[in-house]
């Protein structure tokens, strides 16, 4: 049967129909994941097209799995990150929704609280068990949807639920039926599916899902789960590690609508952001973060990052507004106690931070030379530089210039005074950089003609 693919334009074949392989052992798939040994990347040179979606955009995992690798946040700490997000994904929604718990008193304080502000982005969403139960809370809440936990691997379905395979896609595809008939849009999340069985189990379970999205004239969204942070984005790399392949595999195999896929990645394996770009390269919509990348284990994709590749492809911001990023940041250290690495992309207090004298001897002559955007415009984040026993004269003038304002230059006296006291501290073995405040009193007292106060 010849179908015609709008997209592509192009007659396609209709692919074969997949049926779920209701195996009686559990396949690990123990030859990628040894476990004894570092997880392998096999190759099947299977190279499948880079399809991206009409539309890209961003969702939040903060209030979620944000809260899993720490002390949960109080309820004003989430309504003040739910308000900087909203800023931060401005009047187009480019950060589409944010994932709530909805279990405690304190977690359904806090959904509430973010529903009275009345933002239309990020959208509230809920996550609840398999469990129709679970749904009074979705619906008492008033949320329009929710993540629902239906894990696809035979890790998951063997050794944690211990069923089969047949008895888990039923039990899903009940409580999916469920969410539908209260009205409320089911996000199905495939729990680790870069160990999964594609063909045995992943697919015929989407297509069950799109049979029922059909029945209910409602979406079915399926939030693809690389739960190990297993998932590689390398040419011609086999299932089930391949994200191009996932991706591909969902959108054709399956037939789920680009808008309705999402990507949630985890870091184990430095891969959270790379995996997250390949799946909207691939035909996935919706790519899922938390801010600062804080999640369970190594953590997730980070949200911030997510906002900069987004502008990246798409060439503008479309109304986001960056330099909240800066902010949020700025309040989980100051509010929430969380010490930031100081060497993380975008955030950290290091990031535009040079202490290397060749380097602010060309932020000297143009900034641009070191500077990988403009951070003060972009993030209101001004280069800066440390200064320590290698920041040399350069690194000094620098600082001078962009904290005292005014323009010094190398044969001042007291610029040769202050760089001479800097190489004593270092050769009585000072392991540490000199501070800001350390600074400003060496100017005072080699330069006062230039400082007052």
């Amino acid at each position: 049967m010849l179908r015609f693919n709008k997209k592509t334009k192009t007659l396609e074949q209709d692919e074969y129909k997949y049926e779920l392989q209701d195996v009686k052992e559990a396949n690990l798939f123990r030859d990628i994941f040894p476990y004894g040994e570092v997880p392998k990347v096999s190759f099947n040179w299977r190279v499948v097209p880079m399809n991206l979606a009409d539309e890209i955009w961003i969702t939040d995992t903060t209030f979620r799995d944000g809260q899993q690798s720490r002390p949960p946040y109080t309820v004003k700490q989430i309504i003040d990150l739910y308000k900087m997000l909203h800023r931060l994904s401005g009047p187009n929604g480019i950060i589409r929704q944010s994932e709530f718990f909805l279990y405690s008193d304190k977690d359904k304080e806090a959904v509430t609280k973010c529903q009275e502000l009345g933002y239309r982005y990020p959208e509230i969403t809920g996550w609840i068990r398999a469990h129709k139960e679970d749904f009074k809370l979705v619906k008492n809440l008033g949320l329009k949807e929710t993540g629902i936990l239906t894990s696809v691997s035979d890790y998951h379905i063997f050794l944690k639920l211990k069923k089969t395979r047949k008895q888990a896609i039923d039990m899903y595809l009940d409580i999916v039926k469920k969410a539908l008939e209260e009205k409320i849009i089911p996000r199905c999340h495939f729990e680790d599916i870069t160990r999964a069985d594609f063909y045995g189990f992943v697919i015929p379970f989407a297509q069950e899902l799109m049979k029922l999205s059909k029945e209910a004239k409602m979406p079915v969204k399926i939030r693809a789960c690389d739960t190990l942070g297993y998932g590689v984005t390398y040419p011609g790399v086999s299932l089930p590690r391949s994200v191009n392949g996932i991706m591909y595999g969902l959108t054709k195999f399956a037939g789920v609508p680009s808008e309705w896929l999402e990507w949630h990645g985890h870091n184990d394996f430095y891969r959270a952001l790379t995996n997250a770009i390949g799946s909207w390269l691939y035909g996935c919509s919706s790519a899922n973060g938390s801010l600062l990348g804080i999640g369970e284990r190594t953590g997730n994709t980070p949200t911030e990052a997510l906002v900069v590749e987004y502008i990246a492809f798409r060439g503008d911001a479309n109304g986001m507004d960056t330099t909240v990023i800066t902010e949020i940041a700025e309040y989980f250290e100051k509010e929430i106690k969380y010490q930031v690495p100081p060497i993380q992309p975008y955030v950290g207090k290091n990031f535009n931070v040079t202490r290397a004298g060749i380097h602010a001897d060309g932020l000297l002559k143009d900034e641009e030379i070191y500077n990988i955007f403009d951070t003060n415009k972009i993030l209101k984040r001004p280069v800066s530089v440390g200064i320590t026993d290698k920041s040399g004269v350069a690194g000094i003038i620098y600082w001078i210039n962009h904290h005292i304002k005014v323009r010094v230059d190398k044969d001042n006296p007291g610029v040769i005074k202050i760089k001479e006291w800097i190489d004593t501290q270092y050769e009585a073995e000072r392991t540490i950089g000199i501070s800001d405040e350390e600074m400003h009193d060496l100017v005072k007292k080699f330069m006062p003609e230039i400082i007052k106060g």
